[in-house]
């Protein structure tokens, strides 16, 4: 988080911050209105993985995005130069701003960031890559996709397919928190009124490496994903893409936007504790920075989108750490990954618009896959069948290997803030 200042000098006041748009590729739906319905159904991603070969794997599911069209999203740039992350967030930052009512022409002349969240960037391409200098030398290495391999291109296509001019544009790389990087990231720059407006969210296309990488360390699950479930196995990884359009209240009223949630605040750290093994105590106290961030009290907090990978490790320390933070009686806490898979960087940020679209929609998404709850996960997780709920504040929850956490809040537009 930002540093205070000491300057004497007043500030200018700051912008409340909304939601207006969404841009949404996952394995459960295409579409906010597709992926609310989909939330609500409890509907499964899970199916064998086509990807990429998979063959002297013993399980190979996973949550892949299905009958992605690019070119319909993809209208100024040649999509054979773009990787296939690259695809998933260019479509999705087109689709947010047509989501939220945006003019291409109108955009073009404001103040604008773009931050998008991965974890593997272009490492699909990197796999075939290195597959091909392996087996017939780098001389033969296809060019075209030498060029796509830059995870800049996640955030900077997006500038060049809208045209934008006055942009920041990023790739922030803080692996599964990372969407929720940079939705904070954007927060504080519409906040300060440093841009006129963002495109924050997360891309990740599957890729070999990182399903190998967990089928490794034994955390790939050989059916499903069941988090907080005592029969838990692991993760499935998954891919997709999640982009929001923050914008000022002001910005949004004054165009008769449709408002599907307020951003209040955020928190961050890294704890460097360990690898791979996240620490309870650094990711109850970035719980705590959000919260304080946004001014809310832990008992305010009606839901929390869990991480909530399904391993055994990540479940009961993440459990914990929010029984240290809103005490013995937490507000209920759900996973999306028991649908969604791990979508790696765009975890947090499908997460996000998950909770938005609950709080407008006044539901809570279930952990679906769930049988029977680990004594040592001590919350309601909403197990397999949504329930309808008058949603005030959210709290969506991102951790990541090195010790990232990020944590951001969430609430129902009111007129008076709270």
């Amino acid at each position: 988080m930002r540093a205070t200042g000491t300057s004497n000098r007043s500030a200018p006041p700051a912008h409340r911050v909304v939601l207006t748009g969404f841009g949404v590729f996952s394995s459960i739906g295409v579409g906010a209105v597709e992926f609310a319905e989909g939330l609500r159904a409890g509907r499964s991603g899970t199916k064998p993985i086509t990807r990429f070969a998979t063959e002297g794997f013993a399980h190979a599911n996973g949550c892949e995005l299905v009958g992605f069209e690019p070119r319909q999203w993809i209208r100024n740039l040649d999509v054979d130069e773009l990787g296939p992350a690259t695809r998933f967030s260019v479509a999705a930052a087109r689709m947010a701003i047509d989501h939220a009512g945006l003019d291409e022409e109108e955009l073009r002349g404001q103040r604008g960031l773009i931050s998008i969240g991965s974890t593997d960037g272009e490492s699909h391409d990197l796999d075939r890559l290195v597959e091909t200098e392996i087996k017939h030398g780098p001389e033969k290495m296809d060019p075209v996709v030498v060029r796509r391999v830059a995870p800049s291109r996640l955030a900077t296509a997006i500038a060049h397919e809208l045209r934008l001019q006055d942009v920041e544009a990023v790739t922030i790389p803080t692996a599964c928190a990372a969407g929720n990087y940079a939705i904070g990231y954007g927060y504080d720059a519409v906040r300060t009124g440093e841009v006129d407006f963002a495109l924050c969210g997360g891309a990740d296309a599957m890729c070999r490496k990182t399903f190998a990488g967990f089928y490794r360390l034994g955390t790939i699950a050989p059916d499903c994903c069941r988090p907080f479930d005592k029969d838990r196995k692991g993760i499935l990884t998954g891919e997709g893409a999640g982009v929001l359009v923050l914008e000022s209240l002001e910005s949004a009223l004054r165009r008769g936007a449709t408002i599907y949630a307020e951003v209040l605040g955020y928190g961050l750290n890294c704890d460097a504790e360990h690898p791979v093994a996240p620490d309870q105590g650094s990711i109850a106290r970035c719980m705590e920075l959000a919260l304080n961030n946004a001014g809310v009290k832990p008992s305010e907090v009606d839901l929390i989108s869990a991480h909530g990978t399904g391993t055994k490790a990540n479940d009961v320390t993440e459990t914990r750490a929010i029984r240290d933070v809103h005490g013995t009686a937490p507000p209920r806490t759900v996973s999306l990954k028991s649908m969604l898979g791990h979508t790696m960087g765009a975890a947090s940020a499908l997460a996000a618009i998950a909770c938005a679209l609950a709080v407008e929609g006044g539901f809570i998404p279930p952990t679906v896959n769930h049988r029977e709850t680990d004594p040592e996960c001590e919350v309601d997780c909403v197990p397999n069948e949504a329930v309808d709920a008058d949603l005030r504040i959210v709290q969506n929850n991102g951790m990541a290997f090195g010790g990232n956490n990020a944590v951001v809040i969430l609430a129902k537009y009111q007129e008076q803030a709270s």
